[in-house]
């Protein structure tokens, strides 16, 4: 095979990834969007299924900023939930350090035993 024919091979092979990475960004933009009705979507479906090319160029000039004002929604939504998380689990979980200086304030209470706080150390510590 020679060298241009790899390369012709290549470049489509790779348009072709590029051309099914683009359908499924389109369709996951359509069935995503809020502000279409089920008949919206069903008629941008079909449109860009019967006419490939001339459906998802007409997309994109229609519908290209509001796709990018969902993705950057989406992320935005993502980060925050994200965030909310790490909060929540930092925040509610107590370090080894918080448990060992409870013992400690039950052993100085007397409600401890020294060798109970060793103990209970020893545990959290291993």
């Amino acid at each position: 095979m020679p060298l241009l024919d790899l390369f012709w091979a290549m470049l489509w092979f790779f348009l072709f990834f590029v051309w099914i990475w683009l359908l499924i960004t389109l369709f996951a933009d359509i069935f995503r969007s809020e502000d279409l009705s089920g008949w919206g979507k069903a008629g941008w479906t079909i449109f860009i299924v019967v006419l490939p090319w001339l459906g998802v160029l007409i997309y994109l000039i229609a519908r290209g900023k509001s796709m990018t004002e969902r993705a950057m929604k989406q992320a935005a939504d993502q980060e925050k939930a994200m965030r909310s998380y790490v909060q929540e689990v930092s925040s509610s979980s107590s370090s080894v350090a918080d448990e060992i200086g409870k013992l400690a304030a039950l052993r100085d209470q007397g409600v401890l035993t020294a060798e109970e706080f060793n103990a209970q150390k020893a545990a959290l510590l291993g």
